[in-house]
């Protein structure tokens, strides 16, 4: 039986740890191929190793979100390698650290959004040139439920995933009549690398966060990997400009 990506091109930002690992790993599964993008050379091309171990096809190649020659030269990595860019989840990004607003400096500030936000509008760029020169894809970007509902100390980061969600709406009209149909996965608290060194550190902190959930656990990488799978088939067809909440009932409440 053909997987729900069978034949596709695939590219992953963030690809070499937590939600962009396993979703490199669930596409390559599903019959894509798949070009894996991080800063991270070593993660990056573990995971690549990994799919290419069981079978699949995949490479990697270095790129930081935040600065378009980077994005630039992906895309064109990703074309050149496997000739067309079928799909794209935009995955990339960083927490930021905790802290109100009068707390943050302009430093850190500018660095979350240059990552979260502009990397998003960066990558979203260069994949829709390529995918209206080819007649059409799907793209997933990854925002959170902090892009839905507030939370607390985290300003920068709520507020690019906020701007994801909305720059997401944005496109999905601006290019729906061109195949080009482009959607964002919401997560909660997911047990990656990003969470587990920051909110899970703190004496109480899994406890706290858990608590917010209505099914009271934490989701995986691979729970979004499914979603984002989903979104980037031919299943989700008529699904554009949507933000899927993968949350444990989080937004619920």
């Amino acid at each position: 039986m053909a997987g729900q990506l069978e034949g596709k091109v695939s590219l992953i930002t963030g690809g070499g740890s937590g939600i962009g690992k396993a979703s490199a790993l669930a596409f390559a599964r599903e019959g894509s191929k798949v070009v894996v993008a991080d800063v991270n050379v070593e993660g990056g091309e573990q995971t690549v190793r990994l799919i290419q171990d069981t079978g699949g096809e995949a490479t990697f190649v270095r790129a930081d979100v935040s600065i378009s020659s980077d994005v630039s030269d992906m895309v064109s990595h990703a074309v050149q390698t496997y000739n067309r860019l079928d799909c794209a989840f935009n995955n990339a990004g960083v927490s930021g650290g905790p802290g109100r607003v009068h707390e943050y400096t302009e430093e850190n500030w500018s660095r979350v959004l240059n990552i979260n936000l502009t990397g998003v509008w960066l990558c979203m760029k260069y994949e829709i040139i390529q995918m209206l020169n080819q007649g059409g894809g799907a793209i997933v970007n990854t925002a959170s439920v902090m892009g839905l509902v507030g939370g607390s100390r985290s300003p920068a980061y709520g507020a690019t995933k906020h701007g994801v969600v909305g720059l997401t709406k944005t496109a999905a009209v601006d290019y729906a009549r061109e195949a080009i149909r482009v959607n964002a996965v919401c997560p909660g608290y997911i047990r990656t690398p990003m969470i587990e060194q920051g909110v899970l550190l703190d004496p109480g902190g899994e406890e706290r966060v858990v608590s917010r959930h209505p099914m009271h656990r934490l989701g995986t990488p691979e729970e979004i990997a499914e979603a984002v799978v989903w979104l980037c088939s031919d299943a989700a067809s008529f699904v554009t400009g949507h933000a899927m909440a993968v949350d444990g009932g989080y937004v619920a409440w």
